[in-house]
């Protein structure tokens, strides 16, 4: 690990109270960054991660915010840069996921599904890079999911919305370039809270599905984003990096 190559950088971590969210917000702190930690319900969470980041030595800030509403993320960008200046570094790890057996697709669900996890991307996106443009510097990493490149008959809805976000990342890229890099990463199955709606055998099965036999863990999702929000990827921009233990490749 790189010692303290975030220092005098401000980074925006949406969905940060939680899981891999959490570990990133912990792991930039670690490296040296001050960081704004949105979160929309959980404010106990999120005053958790506040703690553990300035513990570390660094500011933190937390933000309710809904990063669907515009005039929302809006406001978490202004108080961002009002009280930790101006960001370099965005997260979007915001997210919502939960089973949709295909017989049993539900517009609604699927209209909430795609605000949180699409416009959830898009908006802050938007938000960031123009005082990143006049900057001439930024780096983001978009949270996705391996749901996105391979067949899930239970998560169609999920799926679609992951895809759209690696194709944010992607179509962005070349018109951010040189100043600003933007990159997703699409975990497989991460040991969170999100997974607790799965049953034992379900969580099992994916384990004997992987090639590395067991979970993911949120702070080895941390250790990609903070390498693809430094230095150690300068040569590095709109792709999409996979941490599934070995269940997607691509080639």
């Amino acid at each position: 690990m790189a010692d303290k190559e975030f220092e005098g950088r401000t980074a925006l971590v949406t969905g940060g109270s939680r899981g891999i969210g959490r570990a990133i917000c912990e792991r930039l702190a670690s490296g040296g960054a001050n960081v704004a930690i949105n979160y929309q319900h959980n404010e106990p969470a999120a005053r958790e991660t506040s703690e553990s980041v300035t513990a570390l030595g660094v500011k933190a800030l937390i933000i309710q915010g809904n990063v669907a509403e515009p005039s929302e993320v809006t406001a978490m960008v202004e108080e961002t840069e009002r009280d930790l200046g101006s960001i370099d570094l965005l997260v979007t790890s915001a997210g919502i996921a939960k089973p949709e057996p295909p017989d049993q697709l539900d517009y609604q669900a699927f209209k909430a599904m795609m605000s949180v996890n699409v416009d959830g991307t898009y908006l802050p996106l938007v938000a960031v890079t123009q005082g990143m443009r006049e900057r001439e510097f930024g780096r983001i990493v978009c949270i996705a999911s391996i749901a996105a490149l391979r067949p899930r008959p239970a998560q169609v809805v999920y799926g679609a919305s992951k895809a759209a976000v690696i194709a944010l990342a992607r179509n962005l890229s070349e018109d951010l370039a040189p100043e600003i890099r933007i990159n997703s990463i699409a975990p497989g199955l991460i040991e969170t809270d999100m997974i607790q709606v799965m049953t034992p055998e379900q969580r099992q099965a994916i384990v004997d599905a992987t090639p590395m036999k067991r979970l993911g863990r949120a702070d080895e999702i941390a250790e990609l984003a903070a390498f693809l929000l430094s230095e150690r990827s300068s040569f590095t921009t709109g792709q999409c990096y996979i941490a599934s233990g070995g269940r997607v490749t691509l080639p």
